[in-house]
């Protein structure tokens, strides 16, 4: 089983939390441009594998892309059920959906079932949060690394992302 979703990464970053010593402020830099790119990242928890994509905007074509990227990194002969929350380019009809992956739709307004978005966190948390970018390179630059770090660590793969009533 796979888990997908989209985070958008950018200048316009929010402000997460830091350690500090008690009585003083630590600083949070926070940019005031808006150039963004949006992570498209899909895990397997129980194989500790993902397969991601950095891409200018969300859309039906980036899915596309993203879910050829997916079906590629699926075992040979095995066939994925990718669970995804219910954005308009997830379910669009103009979709071009790989024939070893089944897409299942998560209910609507309910992130808190799909691990990525704990994915998403930590990323921001240990190295996407509290700086500016340079440039839009800049912001490329930082989200393959941070994707590539993630994909570096299986182990911390399927200990964000196991959820006992999907895996048994």
């Amino acid at each position: 089983m796979w888990w997908q979703d989209e985070a958008r990464v950018g200048q316009k970053n929010g402000i997460t939390r830091r350690w500090a010593r008690r009585g003083t402020r630590p600083s949070a830099p926070k940019d005031q441009r808006t150039t963004s790119a949006y992570i498209y990242g899909a895990i397997c928890p129980a194989e500790g594998k993902g397969a991601g994509l950095v891409l200018p905007r969300c859309n039906t074509e980036g899915m596309t892309l993203h879910l050829a990227e997916i079906s590629g990194a699926v075992a040979p002969g095995a066939h994925a059920v990718l669970l995804i929350d219910q954005a308009g380019w997830h379910l669009s009809a103009a979709l071009v959906v790989p024939e070893n992956i089944t897409l299942l739709p998560l209910p609507s307004k309910c992130p808190e079932l799909n691990p990525v978005e704990n994915i998403w966190q930590f990323m921001r948390d240990n190295w996407l949060s509290n700086r500016i970018f340079k440039s839009y390179d800049d912001i490329l630059d930082h989200c393959c690394f941070a994707w590539n770090r993630l994909i570096d660590q299986p182990w911390r793969i399927m200990s964000i992302g196991l959820r006992r009533w999907a895996h048994g």
